[in-house]
């Protein structure tokens, strides 16, 4: 870091000769009192004095030089204090008499009204940058002057803000004021706009009960604030009324927005990281964009030198030092230009993000991944800023889900969630911790929050109709898996746990929607009498195999009659499903072009095994099972009896059985990353297990049970039963699982599931990990093997006497 001493050879003493440059910036006053007074061409003399500065700043050149703070006495500074002092009787007077001569004298033409407005707004950034300097000094008569400029503006709450927010928390999330890389000036300033109201009342209020005094005791400094600003207005109202009043606030509006300009500029994009105590690291220079143009320096009181006065934020301007290139970025421009560059958002991001990303490299080459520095959420919600990192370092889709939805961040608040994650130093040493908390996560989610908790939970939220219950419980459902994802992701859970937890969420959810969707037809048209509905689960959530961007796989059974009440129940299904699935983060997205659930009588559905086209269905209704009914319950009975009955009939799956022997496995697999091979693999794998089961329906009596049914438990009892011998099992089921923990943590972690450039060292660690593997390489491996015992075993190579 350039340091002072590095300026000795520039150093330059407080003299009256240094001292009046920074008048001039007083010089646009009597400019502005004869444009009010004459109008007319005069009117032009402050616009001239104006657009002055950008020519001039290339005239005279850079100021390199320095004043040494340290060898400098402040009783030295009295005539360069002053060229600020003055603005508490120069601005308010012309203020003042320019508002005067618009409506109360109203001598001038509208047009020359409107510029003489103009001229206000656009010297009133000058305003706040001569009230900015006053609220930082040490004594409190030149901090209330600064508040009284501030109120010119209806702003002198910037006062607490700037003082006690901006500077503690700058290049942090914590602070709305520095802009975050990618955000634009218009989204920026209504944020900030907003939270410099809300945000210096709150400190305030916390600076007022730290003193152990009420709100309302007369130390608030709002009641100064309030004051001031309503002097001001009440001036205003008597020159003209509410209309003059109205012209007022649009008038402080523009003075605040050209503020909100320069503070967008000085420090946009530039982040101070975060330290392994969790404590962000101490402001530096480089935490703000530094410039040394001379002549804005005289007119602006050193503002430009802002990398310095967070340093120092009480040194008065003539002491602020100017940082090189190797301490502070620089602005690729004057002040003035940037101004302008800045309400362009394309032309802005375009030269300023590459200086940025040159920024963060000169100074943080150690840090790869800055997209939760750049995030939206970071700035919704800084005090999750620890989590928000956590994730955005391992899991790309979890960290898209929090950007849209940071809402999801509130559920790792609630008690479910801390009560589980213990914090560090209460065990003997980090691996007992480890255990401790795994073990709670454990034990609560896969044994006392099951199914019939979840659905105790949505039954307690109100909902009007089976539309506001799919809304109600996909906010519940996005929370639970955001929390089961986070418990994954900090290792308490296992891939094939969270599965599990995830199941019963999915579960809970479908049967809460459609439980509802019968509500809003028995209210209005029917009651269930004489007729009942089944609802049938196949593929995952069959299994109890869920995993994010679970697809939905449904199938509504009844016996034929009432087809009003069916198509009716149907159409409402399909609708809360559709509801339910949208911005899900459990669920695969299905549109209004797509279903969620079919509909069959039971004669329709057995046809269907019968035919070429049904073999899949086959497999399928391996693991089917019924998870709703509606109506008579014994239709749950007839659904087992018509399973049972067709996974038995030799004549429906031999021929099926025999198609497949000597057909090759398809697909290429050699040359997929892990992640791309779990896809395949899980297809393959699972595809040969109930083909196997299949083939030996009569031994296998899993098949056959209410009970779900996985590719690792057909592998575990076809070994049992003699049908496959050990070594083959254990390579199945290895196999089997290797695929399902990979393809949990992919659809859990990543937006893109084939995209290998999402794969960062972090991810590929949690990857490995879940697979209970020491690195992504050993996990590489694996897959190779995997991938070999797969084309083996599926589906050509199904034994019909291997033992």
């Amino acid at each position: 870091m350039t340091t002072i001493a590095a300026f000795k050879d520039k150093t330059v003493e407080p003299s009256i000769g240094n001292a009046l440059p920074h008048f001039l910036p007083i010089l646009v006053f009597p400019l502005i009192f004869a444009a009010a007074a004459l109008g007319g061409w005069w009117l032009l003399a402050p616009f001239l004095f104006f657009i002055s500065a950008s020519t001039l700043d290339t005239a005279f050149g850079k100021e390199d030089r320095n004043m040494n703070p340290k060898t400098t006495p402040e009783a030295s500074l009295v005539l360069y204090n002053l060229s600020v002092w003055l603005w508490a009787i120069l601005w308010p007077a012309t203020l003042i008499f320019t508002l005067w001569q618009i409506f109360v004298v109203g001598q001038h033409a509208w047009w020359e009204s409107v510029l003489l407005a103009i001229i206000l707004a656009t010297e009133g950034q000058a305003v706040f940058i001569a009230g900015h300097e006053m609220i930082h000094r040490r004594s409190a008569w030149e901090r209330y002057l600064g508040e009284f400029l501030l109120a010119s503006g209806s702003y002198p709450h910037y006062a607490t803000e700037h003082f006690y927010i901006h500077h503690a928390y700058v290049g942090t999330p914590l602070d709305v004021g520095s802009a975050f890389k990618g955000q634009s000036f218009w989204h920026y300033f209504p944020r900030e706009l907003l939270h410099n109201l809300t945000g210096a009342w709150a400190m305030a209020r916390r600076r007022m009960t730290r003193t152990k005094k009420p709100v309302w005791h007369y130390s608030n400094p709002f009641w100064r604030y309030g004051i001031e600003t309503a002097g001001w207005y009440a001036f205003v109202y008597a020159m003209g009324g509410w209309l003059i009043v109205l012209i007022y606030v649009l008038l402080c509006l523009g003075n605040v927005f050209s503020m909100k300009v320069s503070n967008y500029i000085q420090h946009y994009g530039l982040r101070r990281i975060r330290l392994p105590n969790g404590r962000f690291e101490k402001v530096q220079p480089r935490h703000s964009w530094s410039a040394n143009d001379k002549f804005s320096k005289w007119m602006f009181f050193n503002f430009q030198r802002h990398a310095d006065h967070h340093m120092t934020a009480s040194r008065h301007y003539p002491l602020l030092q100017h940082y090189g290139a190797e301490a502070s970025p620089q602005m690729p421009a004057s002040h003035g230009q940037m101004f302008i560059l800045a309400l362009k958002p394309k032309r802005w991001f375009e030269t300023i993000d590459p200086l940025v990303d040159q920024w963060r490299e000169q100074f943080y080459p150690q840090i790869k991944d800055w997209r939760a520095y750049d995030s939206r959420v970071a700035q919704m919600r800084p005090e999750a800023f620890d989590v928000i990192v956590e994730v955005f370092q391992v899991a790309p889709r979890l960290a898209d889900a929090i950007e849209h939805d940071p809402e999801l961040l509130d559920s790792l608040q609630s008690r479910e969630f801390t009560d589980l994650e213990i914090p560090g130093g209460f065990g003997p040493d980090p691996e007992a911790e480890f255990i401790a908390r795994s073990g709670l996560v454990r034990v609560y989610w896969l044994h006392e929050f099951g199914i019939t908790e979840m659905k105790e939970q949505l039954a307690e939220a109100p909902v009007q109709d089976s539309a506001d219950a799919a809304q109600i419980v996909r906010n519940w459902t996005n929370h639970k898996t955001f929390q089961v994802a986070m418990h994954t992701l900090r290792r308490n859970l296992t891939p094939t746990e969270a599965s599990h937890a995830l199941s019963n969420i999915a579960e809970a959810a479908v049967t809460s929607v459609l439980a509802a969707s019968v509500e809003d037809i028995e209210d209005r048209s029917y009651q269930l009498q004489n007729t009942a509905v089944a609802v049938i689960a196949l593929g995952d959530l069959a299994s109890k195999e869920a995993t994010a961007c679970l697809a939905l796989e449904l199938v509504m059974l009844h016996d034929g009659t009432h087809d009003k009440f069916v198509s009716d129940l149907m159409r409402r299904f399909g609708d809360a499903l559709t509801n339910l699935t949208d911005s899900s983060l459990l669920f695969k997205q299905h549109t209004a072009g797509e279903r969620a659930i079919t509909e069959y009588t039971f004669a329709e559905w057995s046809s269907k095994f019968g035919s070429e086209d049904g073999n899949n269905d086959l497999l399928e209704l391996t693991r089917a099972r019924c998870i709703y009914v509606a109506g008579d319950p014994l239709i749950e009975k007839t659904f087992e009896n018509l399973r049972r009955d067709i996974l038995s009939d030799n004549s429906l799956h031999d021929p099926f059985v025999a198609q497949l022997n000597g057909e090759p496995t398809t697909g290429e697999s050699d040359a997929l990353t892990p992640c791309e091979a779990a896809e395949w693999g899980i297809m393959s794998i699972e595809r040969a297990a109930r083909v196997l089961g299949l083939a030996h329906i009569t031994k296998l009596s899993i098949l056959q049970s209410e009970n779900t049914s996985t590719a690792v438990s057909i592998f575990e009892e076809a070994q049992s039963q003699g049908i496959i011998d050990n070594e083959t099992c254990e390579e199945l089921v290895d196999t089997a699982r290797l695929w399902r923990n990979i393809a949990s943590m992919q659809r859990l972690a990543l937006s893109n599931f084939s995209a290998s450039d999402q794969l960062n060292d972090t991810t590929r660690a949690a990857l490995a990990f879940a697979c209970k593997l020491k690195d992504y390489d050993a996990l590489v491996s694996a897959v190779g093997q995997a991938a070999k015992t797969t084309r083996d075993f599926a589906p050509a190579s199904l034994p019909t006497n291997k033992v």
